[in-house]
């Protein structure tokens, strides 16, 4: 290809417009290329220079896309419209191609731009041919007949006063199927479809150009082989120098692959392209609705059902993306076989799906139906050799009068959901009000965390433990605690799983990181007599998973001066086990800043032993549960005799927690174990009353 084409580029980066430039060069174009950045230049190079086409990004720094297309058409300039962006929701390409954009393609997929331009670049002459035809025909019967021998893309043909084929142009023969021989005489009716006959349609159209000049429409008509095609027609009544009709002249041309363009992409505006489900937007209009028919209808009544699939995480990162994929798109099909033609089923993101049912008798229809889902999803999928199973959990909603809005709906199905996730998944929940409340507490809750955060409204406690050899206290846990302006003080257990829920144990962490390591700092400062005093900071599995952890560590020790050998890391084993491999790595890493590495609540969780001799940790914390309960002899003492003899084993140390009585003390010190931590000594103290158990 060696073509001429001229390219106006609207775009503001740089790199994005040469990539362009080089794809279209390599594509064999001899090109003209200019970039331009704002609206100002934009409307000066469409002054100075005829283009062949405009190509644009949609998000530029102080304009978009529509406002560039919306330039274009102020200068009435014919010219292919194409939208090159690197990221286009489906609202905003449905949107852009209403304004009258030709087409839409992603930066990151040039596949598609050369064989749209070419496409473009024909209609551009096809709707210059079509202007050219339709102005010779007004001139004169000669100059049409001399135009339409030429032009093979258009159907042009005459027609006498009662709508009988006069003329007919090789065009039509291609377009219609039918010689000039065959359809010169019969009326133009045979060219409608025969709903169109039925509803006098033909001599409806006649009628219209007759009293108002010319018609211009899009619809079905059909071929001599019968085959059924879109067609845009823009039909003229021809008159005399006196005024009388002399016929009419019509052009027409098969916009089939156009309208299906646009009935893909309006399809794919409103359909989710994985499942084929109707999306979010769909789901709401239907949801609308129905809301709209209940007002008006005092005994109509619908329900919304909101389902998240169990467990689909583990699914995704054990199987991978693809076997997630096809779950979602069984899931969808055993949906879809639960319910009625008039019920609606939707993916509305990741993995929910929404159902709303129409036209229901009562809440026990849409309990019934939650049966059915569990019932269905209960029987294993069959993947690609792995055997899947999923359950859900469904919040219903049922309809009130004090719906106005489908994200009232959604919002009461989706609270009643994760009610029924916290209750134990697989199973379905019906809203009432109190949920609506609880969910307002807790996001109050969680917007007061969010605040504390800012105004920095933490403290900590510490909790001594002492080595059981010699009785003496050789370090503190930094336990944190929230002082809220009007609850007081509150303790972890209310806030911790809030936090890990929406991401803010990371600032809440690294602030405890930094506190807990000043603080021990400056006692050691103070008691020159002891610096290896060592103070114990607990991490969150989220925390544990960050990939600069070791840098933030290293940067708090660095700016507090705390020996790492005084750090000791507290990680619980569920959060070690979650992913062993990768923890076996950042464990190691830890071990190499100097710091020393705990196993928290030790027992309480799930550790393989062939890895547990493979983690680089000192000691193992043994949880509170089985101290608590240990008497002589009794099946608590022997699981504490066990932890102590595997860690003994495995050259680790052993600590206890929640030692509160003499005699646990006793039976710790006799099994070996080295360290304890506990009520037995001291309750966790702010730092003042931590400064005396170091003085004494």
């Amino acid at each position: 290809m060696h073509k001429r084409l001229r390219v106006l580029n609207v775009e503001d980066e740089k790199d994005d417009a040469l990539l362009l430039e080089r794809h279209l060069s390599r594509a064999g174009y001899e090109l003209m290329f200019e970039q331009v950045a704002t609206l100002e230049t934009m409307g000066a190079a469409l002054d100075e220079q005829s283009w062949d086409i405009v190509i644009s990004d949609y998000h530029l720094s102080h304009f978009n896309g529509l406002d560039a297309l919306a330039l274009l058409k102020e200068r009435e300039l014919d010219l292919p419209f194409i939208i090159l962006s690197g990221t286009i929701g489906e609202d905003i390409a449905v949107a852009a191609m209403r304004a009258g954009a030709n087409d839409y393609l992603m930066k990151g997929n040039l596949a598609r731009l050369v064989p749209a331009i070419e496409r473009e670049l024909q209609e551009g002459i096809h709707r210059r041919e079509r202007r050219t035809a339709e102005e010779a025909l007004r001139q004169s019967e000669e100059r049409f007949r001399l135009l339409v021998d030429g032009v093979r893309d258009y159907a042009i043909f005459m027609l006498d006063p009662e709508g009988r084929v006069a003329s007919w142009n090789a065009g039509a023969e291609r377009v219609l199927g039918y010689t000039e021989a065959e359809i010169t005489g019969q009326h133009f009716s045979c060219l409608f479809t025969p709903e169109d006959i039925v509803g006098d349609l033909p001599a409806q159209e006649l009628r219209i150009v007759e009293a108002e000049g010319r018609d211009e429409h899009e619809r079905l008509l059909i071929r001599r082989d019968g085959t059924r095609f879109w067609a845009s027609s823009v039909i003229t009544a021809i008159r005399d120098e006196t005024g009388r009709l002399r016929g009419f002249s019509k052009v027409m041309r098969d916009i089939t692959e156009s309208r299906s363009a646009e009935e893909r992409i309006t399809h794919e505006a409103f359909h989710d392209s994985l499942t084929g489900l109707p999306n979010r937007l769909m789901f709401t209009e239907h949801l609308k609705r129905a809301i709209a028919h209940a007002k008006r209808h005092d005994d109509y009544l619908y329900a919304v059902l909101f389902l998240d699939l169990d467990r689909f995480k583990v699914v995704n990162d054990s199987l991978g993306h693809a076997i997630g994929d096809q779950l979602l798109v069984a899931t969808a099909r055993k949906l879809e076989k639960t319910l009625r033609p008039e019920d609606v089923v939707a993916r509305i993101g990741g993995d929910e799906f929404t159902i709303l049912l129409n036209d229901i008798h009562g809440i026990s229809d849409a309990t019934h139906i939650a049966d059915r889902i569990h019932h269905e999803l209960q029987r294993s999928f069959h993947f690609d050799g792995h055997d899947v199973f999923t359950t859900t959990s469904i919040g219903i909603a049922l309809s009130t009068a004090a719906y106005n809005e489908p994200d009232e709906v959604l919002r009461d199905a989706d609270t009643a959901m994760y009610r029924a996730k916290s209750l134990g998944k697989m199973r379905y929940e019906i809203f009432d009000p109190s949920m609506h409340a609880r969910a307002m507490k807790l996001m109050k809750f969680e917007t007061e965390l969010r605040q504390a955060v800012e105004r920095e409204e933490f403290c900590l406690h510490y909790q001594p433990f002492v080595l059981l050899k010699t009785g003496k206290i050789r370090g503190f846990e930094a336990l944190v605690r929230w002082q809220h302006p009007e609850r007081g003080l509150v303790f972890p257990d209310e806030f911790i799983p809030i936090a890990e829920d929406t991401g803010l144990i990371m600032p809440i962490g690294r602030w405890v990181l930094y506190e807990a390591c000043r603080q021990m700092r400056e006692w050691q400062d103070q008691f020159h007599h002891d610096l290896s005093l060592a103070i114990n900071v607990n991490l969150s599995g989220k925390q544990f998973s960050q990939s600069d952890l070791i840098q933030q560590i290293d940067d708090v020790l660095q700016q507090t001066g705390l020996d790492p050998n005084c750090l000791k890391l507290e990680i619980t084993e569920s959060a070690i086990m979650e992913k062993a491999e990768s923890s076996i790595v950042m464990l190691k890493q830890l071990r190499d800043l100097g710091v020393k590495l705990y196993i928290d609540d030790f027992g309480t969780g799930f550790s393989s032993l062939s890895y547990l001799h493979r983690f680089p940790v000192d000691m193992l914390k043994i949880d509170r549960s089985f101290v608590s309960l240990m008497n002589k002899g009794n099946e608590n003492s022997e699981i504490v005799r066990t932890i102590v003899k595997l860690a003994h084993n495995l050259e680790m140390e052993v600590m206890a927690e929640g030692v509160e009585t003499a005699e646990q003390l006793e039976e710790l010190r006799a099994l070996g174990c080295e360290y304890a931590q506990g009520y037995f000594f001291s309750e966790p103290v702010d730092s003042e009353k931590a400064k005396t158990l170091i003085e004494v």
